[in-house]
């Protein structure tokens, strides 16, 4: 039993995302990742079904980690409504790279501690960099 990761973004922002983290990984991602694109003329109730089937696909057991791209856009109201139907989950905005790499490398972690862990890629994965 593990966590499942739902990255839920724009149109082609999540897939990117896991095919790039999936190559680095070399095909062996530790937990169950999977993309739901949300259409820039998306409406949230309208595919609250299907995202709902993408969520309950991840679930390894012990809850899903919903990842969105930006907080108050549509990904994100949809991630909200997900977060209320039943399964145990969490969510955290601001999806990067760095975020996604952080959290598989932590996959033995509870769901409860995989927000902070996801926040945190985030941030170390920003470099100011003056030269």
């Amino acid at each position: 039993m593990s966590v499942g990761i739902l990255l839920v973004t724009h149109p082609g922002i999540g897939s990117a995302l896991v095919a790039v983290a999936t190559a680095m990984l070399r095909g062996n991602l530790p937990l169950k990742v999977e993309a739901f694109e949300v259409p820039f003329d998306g409406q949230p109730d309208t595919l609250l079904p299907q995202a709902s089937a993408a969520l309950r696909r991840v679930d390894g057991g012990q809850g899903v980690l919903i990842l969105t791209d930006l907080y108050g856009a549509t990904p994100s109201n949809l991630a909200a409504k997900l977060s209320r139907i039943g399964t145990s989950s969490r969510r955290v905005s601001a999806l990067n790279l760095p975020m996604l790499l952080r959290v598989l490398n932590y996959a033995e972690l509870p769901l409860e501690e995989l927000p902070a862990v996801a926040a945190a890629g985030a941030r170390n994965g920003v470099i100011h960099d003056d030269a």
